[in-house]
């Protein structure tokens, strides 16, 4: 399996990093965390602008760094986007590309392809001066990518876009997710971000890894100190099954059967994330009769945690192979009985494609 092992420490006035990674080789691993939690000094020692005192880094079995060996950066085959573009202003586009496709010794993108999945291709003969702030930031990343890299660090690349800016660029990254077999490693602290793009997830708080794991399962944990924001969620993987015309609905089918929600006119087939936030979760245990939630589904309570008020509890529920949350409140927990174990009915009042 492919697998990227990382394992530094590094040590500041002040601050620790202190971490040891197996993370996969394939698809989006964000890497969470609130300022000064170590993201941005951990893609830096992977991509050998930090040099560890401790160290040790391999990328599918090639190692980059241990005791005996530090490839310096110009040798590892990766692409880094930063917040900010950096592109040579007296260059075009086209110019800025083919610079950073004179540093690839293989070919695992094409000039073409690129262009293409960002969209850039109207923009090639332009100076990064006649350039919008979303418009700068695709064709750094187009360049980031030119050099055919095995390995796409991105430093919360949005950072500095206002949100229109930020709309206008995610179905770009979403492109990349879906067509590109290059592994990337997605610094951010934008919960809609993680939401929307990573496969994995690790958080990082004071230099230090709190946990690690597979987006769905790390969304459903419940013992976790460091949420992604606020609002408790989990992200399920689905496909548009059905839509419904006269109601303006889609029918979402998941691991764990299906969810009925707003339209949003994308085709059958298409597969989606879905967003089901904590607090729009009601438990039941008997089926809703007439009533106006329309998605229920049955499930086994898994554990029970606690909500971020005192009054109020999370309780994890399996439905099918996949695990949902749910925020209630304690007196309910204790009225209904609820306890790991016990079926119940989810009642979902709130779902909706991430977009």
């Amino acid at each position: 399996m492919d697998m990227i092992n990382a394992r530094f420490k590094v040590d500041w006035p002040g601050f620790t990093l202190d971490l040891d990674l197996q993370l996969p080789g394939r698809g989006v691993t964000a890497i969470f965390g609130h300022s000064g939690s170590g993201k941005t000094t951990l893609l830096r020692c992977i991509a050998g602008l930090e040099r560890a005192r401790e160290g040790l880094l391999s990328f599918n079995g090639d190692i980059w760094q241990d005791a005996r060996t530090f490839r310096p950066v110009h040798k590892r085959p990766l692409g880094y986007v930063f917040q900010e573009a950096s592109l040579f202003p007296h260059l075009s586009v086209l110019d800025n590309l083919r610079y950073g496709q004179k540093r690839s010794a293989e070919k695992i993108v094409s000039l073409d392809q690129v262009v293409e999945l960002l969209g850039i291709g109207h923009l090639l003969d332009r100076r990064p001066d006649r350039l919008s702030g979303g418009e700068r930031q695709r064709v750094g990343i187009a360049r980031a990518l030119a050099v055919s890299p095995r390995l796409l660090l991105m430093d919360e690349p949005l950072a500095a876009l206002d949100l229109a800016r930020k709309r206008e660029i995610l179905p770009y990254l979403e492109r990349l997710h879906d067509e590109l077999d290059i592994p990337v490693l997605y610094v951010t602290h934008a919960p809609d971000e993680v939401a929307r793009l990573a496969d994995h997830l690790v958080m990082l708080d004071g230099g230090l890894v709190v946990a690690a794991g597979p987006l769905a399962e790390m969304l459903a944990r419940i013992d976790l100190p460091l949420g992604l924001g606020e609002e408790r969620e989990v992200v399920l993987d689905a496909v548009i099954g059905q839509r419904d015309p006269d109601w303006h609905l889609a029918r979402m089918d998941f691991a764990g059967g299906s969810l009925w929600a707003r339209d949003r006119d994308i085709p059958v087939g298409r597969h989606v994330r879905v967003r089901v936030p904590a607090s729009g979760v009601s438990l039941a245990l008997q089926p809703a009769g007439q009533s106006s939630i329309i998605n229920s589904l049955p499930g086994q309570v898994e554990a029970i945690g606690d909500a971020e008020h005192p009054g109020l509890s999370l309780v994890k529920v399996r439905v099918g192979d996949v695990s949902i949350l749910s925020r209630v409140t304690r007196r309910s927990v204790a009225g209904l009985q609820i306890e790991p174990g016990k079926a119940v009915w989810v009642q979902i009042k709130s779902a909706a494609v991430v977009e």
